[in-house]
């Protein structure tokens, strides 16, 4: 049997496709400098469409990125103002960071950013090491002269950022270069199962970037992990890989120490 729309469900259908892709065709700046009006884009009724921020995913990155530390008192009528929206789709993005441990909800008291579970931290690396170590010895073998550049250039950024003290560089960079040796390996789409899963680990690599020497560790194992996969050796690519996760691991404890009053 062959369904067909009527008329008012096929417009409903095109007005989401439409909105789908101008919210898609934002620029960074448009899409972390709250609503914006779709000028030109235009209802049924002719009043223009106002995109609603992602705030979810903005304040995530910030709790991520520790911008917002553990701790931190989050006020929903503030954030609603910042944001230029009602209470309501901020207490929406409460609820999902709540549920994914971003944030404590004390009732009768208020909403903190929650402090660093060290247990997800261990399962988060425990995901990322299987996946990652399997990715490289992929690369080595579907290694070409394109990936080889891509790589080395890289390799460049993370030094340049290291070189200039640019701490937020050098993680973008360090992000980059796991996304290139992932679609290098065929299977880009597993960088994004890694990248949900690390999110309490990354908020310890953040603060582990407060210390310059950490920084040039990675970047020295980097360029191992690199140096195999380029030479085709997937034995020494998977050791090179498991190297670099292990002394990320074993920096954990020491970071938890530094900054007690961040984790639980």
């Amino acid at each position: 049997m062959t369904w067909t729309a009527d008329a008012p469900v096929r417009a409903e259908l095109r007005q989401s496709v439409f909105t789908s892709i101008l919210v898609y065709m934002l620029t960074p700046d448009q899409a972390t400098s709250g609503p914006i009006k779709a000028d030109g884009a235009r209802l049924a009724g002719g009043t223009a469409r106002r995109i609603r921020p992602d705030i979810y995913q903005q304040l995530r990155e910030r709790i991520v990125s520790v911008e917002l530390v553990p701790g931190t008192a989050m006020s929903e009528s503030r954030i609603a103002e910042s944001f230029g929206v009602s209470r309501t789709p901020v207490r929406e993005a409460f609820k999902r960071l709540a549920e994914d441990g971003f944030l404590d909800v004390i009732p009768q008291v208020g909403t903190f950013v929650a402090r660093i579970d060290l247990r997800a931290v261990r399962d988060n690396h425990f995901i990322r090491e299987t996946l990652e170590c399997r990715i490289v010895e992929l690369c080595a073998v579907r290694m070409d002269g394109a990936a080889r550049r891509a790589l080395r250039a890289n390799l460049a950024e993370q030094s340049a950022a290291l070189a200039a003290h640019d701490p937020v560089a050098f993680f973008r960079a360090d992000e980059a270069l796991h996304v290139l040796l992932a679609r290098t390996a065929g299977h880009e789409n597993a960088w994004h199962v890694i990248h949900q899963a690390k999110s309490q680990l990354d908020r310890v690599r953040r603060l582990s970037l407060a210390d310059p020497g950490r920084s040039r560790r990675r970047l020295k194992e980097h360029r191992a992990i690199v140096a195999s996969v380029a030479d085709g050796d997937a034995a020494g690519a998977v050791g090179a890989m498991r190297e670099h996760l292990a002394t990320i691991f074993e920096a954990i404890d020491n970071i938890a120490a530094e900054n007690a009053h961040f984790f639980v």
